[in-house]
Formats: C-alpha cells, sequence, structure tokens
C-alpha cells in the first residue's frame, strides 16, 4: 500500500529533517478518497536532538494547485529525502505557482533562481522541443501504453532532449492525466464541433498545432489564469485532465466534458544541472530515490482519483459526453498532422513513440 499523503504544505515551508510530520486520510482527495489511510502514519521519526545547519539549501517549486496530489507526494519525499540526508539537505517547498506562473518558474530553474521545478511536460516542451513527444495528439490507447513508453524508449528520449537544455529529469515521470475537452457553450463529439472554437491550451506549440489541425482557434494561457478566461469568456473552453478540472475548480465556469483522451501529458521533476552536480553521489541517490518514490505513488493515487472524479463533477454539474475517439485521428492522419510531427521529432524517436502507439503516420 502506498504511504499516505501529508497534509498540504505551506507556501515556502521549510521541511527540516528534525520535525515530525504526520500524514492525514484528507491530504490527497480534498475529503475521504484516500480514507484507506485511516491511522495516521508519521513520515519522519520524532528527534530530539537539535537541528543543525545543512549544507545544502535548496527550493523545491510547482506550478500545480494545492489540492494536485503531486504536491502532496513532492512534500513528502522533501521529508523522506531531510531525513535520509540526516540533516545535510534543507528543501523549502513552494507549492502552486507561489514563485510564478509556469513559463516563469522554467527561466527560474534554468538560471539557478530554483533548483528543482515539478512541471507539465508539455510547458517543457518550450524549452526543450522534443519533450513534446508525449503530447501526440490521441497517440496512446491506455495507460498501459503511456507506461512502456514513458517508462522507456520514449521517456529516454525525452530525458536527453531536456538534458540538451540544461537541465536534468531526476525522477520518473508522474502522471498528469489523460487530457478532456471541456465546454461552455455546447459538446465537443466530433472533429467538426470544433471548428472556429476557441479553446484554451497550455503554452506548447504541439497544442497549438493540434487543434489548429482540428479546426479550432487555440490559445495559449498559463493555468494559473485559466479560471479568470473561461469565467470572461476569453475562451470557450479548454482541455485538461480531471484532476485538474476538479482542483482548478473548472466546473464553477464550464458545463460539459467530452471524454476525448486526446493527450496524455506527463508531470516531469526537473533540477537545475549546476545545482544538482554539486550534490554527493550518495545525496544525488538518496534524491532520486525519494522522488522516484513519490512519482510512483502519485501514479496510484491518480488512478484512485479519477475512479470517483467522473460522479462528483456530474454531481456539480457537469454533462459527460463521449467523444468520436476514431474521427479525430484519422482527421489528423487525413490532414497531415501526423506526418509533420513525424518530421520534427525525426525518426528514431518517432519510432519509438510507434512502438508503443502503433503506426500513425
Amino acid at each position: 500500500m502506498p504511504t499516505p499523503a501529508p497534509n498540504m504544505a505551506r507556501p515556502g515551508r521549510t521541511i527540516m529533517a528534525d520535525h515530525t510530520k504526520a500524514a492525514s486520510n484528507t491530504g490527497l482527495s480534498r475529503r475521504t478518497l484516500l480514507a484507506g489511510a485511516a491511522a495516521a502514519i508519521p513520515l519522519v521519526a520524532i528527534r530530539t536532538s537539535p537541528a543543525r545547519a545543512a549544507e545544502f539549501s535548496f527550493k523545491v517549486a510547482t506550478g500545480q494547485s494545492l489540492t494536485q496530489p503531486i504536491n502532496a507526494r513532492l512534500e513528502q519525499a522533501c521529508a523522506r529525502i531531510q531525513e535520509a540526508s540526516g540533516g545535510r539537505m534543507e528543501l523549502k517547498f513552494f507549492p502552486a505557482s507561489q514563485l510564478g506562473s509556469d513559463t516563469d518558474l522554467i527561466t527560474q530553474v534554468r538560471s539557478g533562481g530554483i533548483e528543482f521545478l515539478n512541471i507539465a511536460g508539455s510547458v517543457i516542451s518550450t524549452v526543450a522541443a522534443g519533450a513534446a513527444i508525449t503530447n501526440v495528439g490521441f497517440a496512446f490507447a491506455d495507460y498501459d501504453h503511456v507506461w512502456r513508453g514513458v517508462d522507456g524508449a520514449v521517456g529516454t528520449y525525452v530525458r536527453g532532449q531536456v538534458e540538451k537544455a540544461g537541465l536534468l529529469i531526476v525522477s520518473k515521470a508522474a502522471d498528469n492525466s489523460f487530457r478532456q475537452i471541456t465546454s461552455f457553450s455546447k459538446p465537443i463529439r466530433v472533429p467538426a464541433d470544433l471548428k472556429g472554437y476557441r479553446i484554451r491550451v497550455p503554452v506548447s506549440p504541439i497544442f497549438t498545432s493540434l487543434f489548429t489541425s482540428l479546426g479550432a482557434n487555440p490559445t495559449s494561457i498559463n493555468f494559473n489564469e485559466l479560471y479568470t478566461a473561461l469565467q470572461t469568456r476569453l475562451v470557450d473552453g479548454q482541455e485538461n485532465g480531471l484532476v485538474a478540472i476538479d482542483s482548478g475548480k473548472l466546473y464553477e465556469v464550464q458545463k460539459y466534458v467530452s471524454e476525448t483522451n486526446h493527450i496524455w501529458d506527463p508531470f516531469w521533476l526537473m533540477a537545475n544541472r549546476r545545482a544538482f552536480s554539486r550534490l554527493p553521489a550518495d545525496l544525488q541517490e538518496i534524491v532520486t530515490r525519494e522522488f522516484d518514490r513519490a512519482a510512483m505513488e502519485q501514479r496510484a493515487d491518480v488512478v484512485r482519483l479519477n475512479g470517483v472524479l467522473k460522479e462528483q463533477l456530474q454531481t456539480r454539474g457537469l454533462a459527460f459526453e463521449t467523444a468520436d475517439k476514431p474521427a479525430f485521428r484519422k482527421e489528423l492522419s487525413d490532414n497531415g498532422f501526423y506526418k509533420t510531427w513525424k518530421d520534427k521529432f525525426g525518426t528514431d524517436a518517432w519510432k519509438a513513440l510507434e512502438t508503443v502507439t502503433g503506426d500513425l503516420a
């Protein structure tokens, strides 16, 4: 059984190895989803020795809403890393865009203003274009295909592309979910429903390309500005996983969810290369091990959440619609979308993708 998640950290909280930290059965689901953790389990044993100055003080930032499971798991990982390091590392945790928008955070981790950043693969692709290979539209049929690719050759390719941008991916991918299209005005069932449709997409060329190819009018907006954009009708709809739709309270400003599964997007935990290289080998191993563990536990959290979120969102007024996914994939094949992106990624990367997805172009 995965370790239950802790209560959400206060922004900028310093998690010291000598602190006691108890888990809560409300940390991930915001309600009672993880009530299997009925008995609170301390993450860190109580220590009576005085705290000592840390050799390394790093910042860990995220661009995800406070109630996203990844934040609870990363906070938990920070505590484990600091405990395992014997107090040699101090990690300051800044969730929920406390240090800026997604694009701001990317700039900061590249410059060394922050040392670790959890960010969606779609956002990473703005500085490492090859990272977008996990975002090819209607490519992955299900999670079996996703993890075979991301934990295998596709993930290896992404890591290499990120390293070329001067950054490091230091853990397994976490789950940012299959994405669904939401709308205020009408359900989206077939490609024709997207013609002229104003839809928010993340700041990512492949997302813009996908929806442009389907006849929509995509607009790139950072997630922390999305609710307002929907509320003011700057855009008619958006696309995200159910966890993000719930945690961002998008059900308050949308009416329909079209189950398209059009893109699967990862969360990657990135490090500033210079900062990570300063760590001794034993601390690098601890960091990688515990962030890997956090990613694997978060994957299980998302499976549990997705099992209840559809019903929960329906009770909040969202109507769910079944989309014709084969029709969307055929449209993309016919209009040259797949061929265009095959040429951009190159033969080797595309071969790694199609080993999992089957022929796309």
